[in-house]
């Protein structure tokens, strides 16, 4: 048994790449006027990969509950409140005519909390794609409170809780939006991902040959769906997702996993990607409906658009937003303690 490599993991940051990839790939060719059902399944992989990565930082840094949700908070809440303040503006000054606002979907939106859109009764919030953010944070609220529990009891008792919310969402059928989105099978893929990471930490990861095997099986798998155009749901794209991420961490712990600039650095923005790649599609799409059918052109702008305006996100807002607010702070309070200072009184 040899141990797994620490540090940043290139294969997930590529999985993390492909999976933003795929999302934007999919609302591309949606807004265009093409098919791509299958880059939906980004999804899935990501919250695989948030099972996994999340189980891995907590078992090697043993947070507490509130340094975890701290940090969760720090890293999601600004860029998306952000996005969502955009989409609200823009809702107000006529930009997005289809949206209709209301102060209790708003503040739901804001909070994590699945709520009907006003809109169209779907369970989406006021940024369409932070549907799956409800999700993740909802599993954030459970690894927080899993945090109390000794190490031995975690995995276990969440594996529970998610397959007894599954089992109830099959047997009982409601219209609360809460409760109808945190029982559905797609929570079970976060439990796939922290097992996947429970035998990363156990260096019990399969030979490359099998690693490469189930690459080809999960790709196969999802490239069967697009072009057959089959149904597909959580049962089936979570095994397969799940299948893809154990896939390239088998690749990663025999260190066959080569480091790619350009692919890790849309690992890094998967985020950003993933919250503003529908502002730049819809404006290029918008502009593209001029042309009499879908055009080839149209997509491929859309889709380099919506990466490069993530891009440009994770370098404005992720990496140097905390660095020019914290000067901001600075700035302000120095400023503040000189002007105190000048007229003799206490800061």
């Amino acid at each position: 048994m040899t141990s797994p490599p620490q540090g940043t993991l290139n294969g997930i940051q590529y999985l993390r790449a492909a999976a933003a990839v795929a999302v934007v790939l999919f609302h591309a060719a949606e807004k265009t006027g093409y098919h791509f059902a299958i880059g939906a399944a980004g999804v899935d992989v990501f919250f695989v990969i948030s099972g996994f990565i999340m189980w891995v930082v907590t078992a090697r840094r043993e947070p507490t509950p509130l340094q975890f949700l701290r940090a969760r908070i720090r890293r999601i809440v600004p860029v998306y409140w952000l996005a969502t303040a955009v989409m609200v503006a823009g809702a107000l000054g006529g930009l997005f005519p289809n949206l209709v606002l209301s102060l209790e979907h708003v503040l739901a939106s804001l909070f994590f909390i699945p709520a009907r859109s006003p809109s169209n009764g779907e369970i989406w919030p006021v940024l369409v794609q932070g549907w799956t953010l409800n999700y993740e944070m909802f599993f954030y609220l459970v690894i927080a409170v899993a945090l109390l529990l000794p190490r031995a009891w975690r995995l276990p008792a969440m594996a529970v809780l998610f397959g007894l919310l599954v089992i109830a969402g099959i047997s009982f059928k409601t219209d609360n939006a809460v409760l109808s989105s945190f029982t559905r099978p797609i929570i079970l893929e976060f439990v796939a991902g922290m097992m996947i990471g429970e035998f990363w930490l156990k260096g019990k990861m399969p030979a490359p040959a099998t690693g490469f095997a189930l690459i080809a099986l999960a790709l196969s798998g999802f490239a069967t769906i697009q072009v057959a155009g089959l149904p597909f749901d959580a049962l089936v794209c979570g095994p397969l997702a799940a299948g893809l991420v154990v896939g390239v961490l088998a690749l990663e712990a025999a260190r066959r996993i080569r480091f790619v600039p350009v692919a890790s650095l849309l690992g890094d923005a998967s985020y950003s990607i993933y919250i503003w790649h529908t502002f730049a599609i819809s404006v290029v799409a918008k502009a593209g409906t001029s042309l009499a059918s879908p055009h080839p052109g149209v997509l491929a702008i859309a889709v380099v658009s919506g990466i490069a305006s993530g891009i440009i996100g994770f370098h404005l807002l992720e990496r140097r937003g905390p660095v020019i607010a914290r000067r901001a702070f600075v700035s302000v309070f120095s400023r503040q303690i000189r002007q105190r200072r000048e007229t003799g009184t206490r800061p």
